[in-house]
């Protein structure tokens, strides 16, 4: 299961990468949230033409599909860097020290591999849509508008690239922590305890305060 996490950070050249990179994973996230703000003023402004003056948003379905890949997939890299993923803990959390940094390097480099399949899959899917020569630059489209498919298309493969750049960033840290023995190594998600977590939050709120 997914849990509270906190990320660590120091002077050295992976955590100086692992801020840059969140960087811009808060600004794909930002966007994300962007997206989902405006599919739900587009559902309002459909559901009070249609209620109000008979005449719903035309195309909303198709804006819904091109907000999809947005909203959905633009800011996993953000999630991953949180620690905030689905994560099965009934054995990895009993782990502690090397046996811990090991499983997570396993499991790491296993989603890397994954998501370098998806990368190289998702690209080819853009591919199949961009095309200079067409109208739009685009081989299809959506049913009711018209609007060119490629670019919600792109954003799959761009969003699963900064993706792997996470995965890379965190099997460095755990490598690191395996072989230096690290109890609480920079740049990974450090799950954190019930205690941990309301100081965390009682912070938060306290510097909000301020």
């Amino acid at each position: 299961m997914a849990g509270a996490s906190a990320v660590l950070s120091d002077d050295s050249l992976l955590s100086r990468l692992d801020r840059g990179l969140e960087h811009l994973e808060r600004g794909f996230a930002f966007v994300s949230g962007l997206g989902a703000f405006a599919l739900m003023v587009l559902a309002v402004v459909s559901v009070v033409g249609r209620n109000f003056f008979n005449m719903p948003l035309r195309g909303y379905v198709d804006w819904i599909e091109m907000a999809m890949p947005l909203i959905a997939i633009l800011g996993i890299s953000y999630v991953q860097r949180q620690g905030g993923h689905i994560r099965m803990d009934i054995l990895v959390g009993q782990l502690k020290g090397r046996p811990l940094w090991l499983a997570e390097m396993i499991t790491t480099l296993a989603i890397l591999l994954l998501m370098v399949a998806l990368v190289w899959g998702s690209w080819a899917h853009f591919d199949r849509s961009f095309d200079l020569t067409k109208p739009m630059w685009s081989r299809d489209s959506t049913i009711d508008l018209g609007l060119p498919l490629w670019p919600a298309k792109l954003i799959v493969p761009v969003a699963f690239s900064v993706m792997c750049l996470r995965l890379v960033l965190q099997f460095w840290g755990y490598l690191r922590a395996f072989i230096l023995g690290l109890d609480n190594p920079v740049a990974v998600p450090l799950v954190q305890s019930v205690a941990e977590q309301a100081a965390a939050e009682a912070e938060h709120i306290q510097g909000h305060d301020a």
